[in-house]
């Protein structure tokens, strides 16, 4: 409950301040914390191709983010339990129970992807934990490399060292923003990314390269 107090004016303060009581709260606050909201602007396209372009890019990055964040909870969970083993055969045993389960969650819906959602997937990896699927290969080894290559489509054309760079790439540029809008009409479900991205700086970048892109 919120009570709304008005405290008269103390030593050098010549103005009346509102404050803010909780209850429960010995403490007057002039404001409460709220979450940071982002003010998306509306989508705008210079002719149908782009706007295709997005639907289509829209399409596959729905489709293939809710396997990247599990990938960030799958490896965030697995880094804290390994931590509970101090032997290193432990640890391996560990790891491959947790490879399995991830396999037979998984691996059908994996092998329907095709060569350009399994690439957008592989940046989405970087996203959600800060590391490129290659990294992530050579860390778990020859578990991870086999779940890559029995269920990815095409992986030999897929480049596992691609990083999510939305500052310097276009097409992530516009993954960052589909995600921001479907995190906000709660078509999927927020995971906040590994690394900071500022979308006002991202959304700057693009304006300022569409209008130079525009006067040539």
């Amino acid at each position: 409950m919120l009570l709304l107090a008005q405290i008269e004016p103390v030593e050098q303060d010549s103005l009346q301040e509102k404050y803010l009581l909780i209850e429960g709260d010995s403490i007057p606050r002039k404001y409460i914390d709220l979450d940071e909201v982002l003010v998306l602007p509306d989508l705008k396209f210079r002719d149908k191709d782009e706007r295709y372009r997005y639907l289509i890019l829209r399409r596959k990055t729905r489709k293939v983010y809710p396997y990247a964040k599990m990938a960030a909870e799958r490896l965030i969970e697995l880094n804290e339990e390994l931590k509970q083993f101090e032997k290193r055969r432990k640890k391996k045993k560990h790891a491959k129970k947790v490879q399995k389960y991830i396999e037979k969650e998984f691996s059908a819906e994996l092998k329907k992807l095709t060569k350009t959602e399994g690439q957008i997937l592989v940046k989405l990896i970087h996203r959600q934990t800060g590391k490129t699927a290659f990294q992530l290969v050579k860390e778990l080894r020859n578990g991870w490399r086999a779940f890559w290559y029995n269920n990815t489509a095409s992986l030999f054309d897929i480049k596992l060292k691609r990083e999510f760079a939305p500052l310097d790439v276009e097409e992530d540029y516009l993954i960052e923003d589909i995600l921001l809008r479907d995190f906000q009409n709660g078509r999927l479900e927020r995971q906040e990314p590994a690394f900071e991205i500022d979308y006002y700086d991202l959304l700057n970048k693009w304006k300022a390269s569409k209008k130079l892109a525009k006067k040539q």
